[in-house]
């Protein structure tokens, strides 16, 4: 089944990532796919938002390649940054694995680089930039 989701401007952010975590049920890998200055960091936050994540906790980990915060209820949620990544073997210096078969949310930006490491279950989420600088997310299941 195709999904999309259209955030018409950064007021609807937050309401758009409440939605979106609804979609997407229990799936605990999520990779987003998007081109520089698309969004993926601003849309994560406001999935770690969503979850109860305070937001001055939220940064981009491209020089930390991942990050760990607390949702509401206490559990770890893992934000990954492969932008800077020069080998899959980085990622599985990191301990890679770990993060995804831990059970919890794994949220991907810059997955294309490590592609290959990514389980058949991973939620690929592909967000482009339309008119008006328009946000749409788009998924299948």
């Amino acid at each position: 089944m195709r999904h999309e989701l259209t955030i018409g401007s950064l007021s609807g952010i937050d309401a758009a990532a409440r939605e979106f975590l609804q979609e997407i049920g229990d799936r605990k890998v999520v990779a987003f796919y998007a081109p520089m200055g698309a969004g993926k960091t601003t849309f994560t936050g406001a999935v770690c938002r969503a979850k109860g994540v305070g937001d001055d906790e939220v940064s981009s980990p491209t020089f930390a390649i991942v990050n760990e915060y607390r949702t509401c209820d206490g559990e770890p949620l893992f934000h990954f940054d492969f932008y800077r990544i020069r080998s899959v073997a980085e990622a599985l210096d990191i301990g890679f694995y770990e993060y995804i078969d831990s059970g919890c949310l794994c949220l991907i930006e810059w997955p294309e680089n490590i592609e290959e490491l990514l389980p058949e279950e991973t939620l690929r989420v592909f967000i482009t930039v339309g008119p008006d600088d328009v946000r749409t997310l788009r998924w299948e299941d």
